[in-house]
């Protein structure tokens, strides 16, 4: 997608704890009047909506304050249930930054945002990582998903390319609210990579068991 095609406004979904990545993709179970609406309107203009995290858990979505930063992704796949919901799968393609709320008459929540920060999402070109700057990550990541508890099919996950994979664990991870959306707002991908490598480094001793990961 080119930037020049890219909406000044768009509709946003608040959720607590989950993020889409750029050039990932996530399934996502649409059952809300609010936002059955909004992927209504959505797909008759764009297939575009946007992912954002509260920055509180417990915040009402309607009313919750947003963190500034969130993903554009846009509706790949598309069915209704026989009970009226909505099963879809959503691409990120190219974070954004909140400008500020639109006034609407919408049940969901519309925002002027700028992507001026986040050319590079867009960009095909391939950052200079190799995979061995992953092996450690994959290493301490594998022991730490088997012990929350969390499955992953690490097979095919390698066969994808590097960016794909940096972004997709960043995104499965057990991590925090905060964790993640550090993540998110890592300049580039090698940034995010060394910020995987740190927060893990916080899960190095297991509260859980009282015994070390590595």
């Amino acid at each position: 997608m080119n930037k020049n095609n890219l909406p000044t406004t768009i509709p946003v979904f608040p959720l607590s704890n989950f993020i889409i990545f750029p050039k990932t993709t996530v399934p996502l179970n649409i059952f809300e009047p609010r936002y059955i609406e909004m992927i209504n309107d959505s797909m008759k203009l764009n297939k575009l909506i946007g992912l954002i995290q509260p920055k509180s858990s417990s915040d009402n979505q309607i009313s919750s304050v947003l963190h500034d930063i969130g993903c554009l992704g846009k509706i790949t796949s598309f069915k209704e249930t026989d009970d009226g919901r909505y099963i879809i799968e959503l691409k990120g393609i190219v974070r954004f930054k909140i400008v500020k709320e639109i006034k609407s008459t919408k049940l969901y929540r519309e925002y002027e945002v700028n992507f001026n920060d986040f050319d590079h999402d867009l960009s095909e070109k391939k950052e200079d990582l190799k995979f061995s700057d992953l092996e450690l990550i994959f290493k301490d990541l594998k022991t730490l998903f088997e012990k929350r508890g969390f499955i992953i099919n690490w097979k095919e996950l390698e066969k994808q390319s590097l960016d794909e994979i940096i972004n997709a664990l960043a995104m499965a991870s057990p991590f925090t609210l905060e964790e993640k959306q550090v993540l998110l707002e890592a300049e580039n991908l090698n940034v995010r990579k060394n910020k995987i490598a740190e927060i893990l480094s916080t899960y190095t001793y297991d509260i859980f068991n009282n015994t070390t990961i590595q």
